[in-house]
């Protein structure tokens, strides 16, 4: 039996369709049991989709690049996705002009705070100078935080994984928290996402409204490019 469930395996694993078609199915399971739960943090379906294709891979013995090569076409929705942002920010753009000042404010204080904490943790953990750089910018979308850790000395690889960690993290206990601190404008809970925990934080903002979801994705954009601003000038003068 067991013999015959490798073969099974190995035919489908030819199949550039079949990770696809995993990843999606593992999500919609995922999100079908978040909303079955309450929508408990606990739950959150991008962490259960990581889940469980990591431990489908490692119990198949199926490398990276094998699974991307099938799953590719959904890194490349990224970009469309991204893009897609944009929508909310426009419908939006009469509430986020009156709110420049405060933008500016909350931008410079979370850019800052996020950068400072991780530094702070790495340091209260007797972490190397590599390590500390790759963490840094958890906060900032992945493309933007590897460029900027590989820049500085960082491995992009490790960054990577610290920057899904804190958008799963984000997304997850993001609106618990801003809760228990009775924050309820839709304007400041989704740019406080946005800054905290990048795409995915904006993709839970979206779920509450528009106006939370516009204003994650406008701090995500300007976080990205305020710590690549901020980071080199705060790393030169720590180190």
């Amino acid at each position: 039996m067991g013999d015959t469930l490798i073969d099974v395996w190995v035919y489908l694993a030819a199949s550039p369709l079949l990770f696809l078609t995993m990843t999606l199915v593992a999500y919609q399971g995922a999100n079908w049991l978040y909303r079955r739960a309450g929508s408990t943090a606990l739950l959150n379906p991008v962490f259960l989709t990581v889940a469980a294709v990591v431990a489908v891979l490692t119990l198949t013995g199926t490398s990276y690049p094998t699974y991307f090569e099938g799953a590719q076409f959904i890194h490349f929705l990224l970009g469309p996705a991204t893009v897609a942002l944009a929508i909310p920010l426009y419908r939006q753009f009469d509430k986020v002009r009156g709110s420049a000042a405060a933008i500016a404010a909350s931008l410079f204080t979370g850019s800052l705070t996020a950068i400072a904490s991780a530094i702070g943790l790495g340091l209260l953990l007797r972490a190397d100078a590599v390590s500390l750089i790759s963490l840094a910018p958890k906060s900032v979308t992945a493309p933007v935080a590897m460029g900027i850790a590989e820049k500085l000395g960082g491995l992009p690889s490790l960054t990577a994984v610290f920057v899904i960690a804190t958008g799963i993290l984000g997304a997850a206990l993001g609106p618990v928290l801003l809760d228990l601190m009775g924050i309820r404008d839709q304007a400041a809970r989704g740019f406080a996402m946005g800054t905290a925990s990048h795409g995915i934080g904006t993709a839970r903002a979206l779920q509450e409204s528009e106006v939370a979801g516009a204003f994650s994705g406008l701090a995500m954009g300007l976080n990205a490019l305020a710590t690549a601003i901020i980071l080199p000038l705060l790393w030169t003068f720590l180190f």
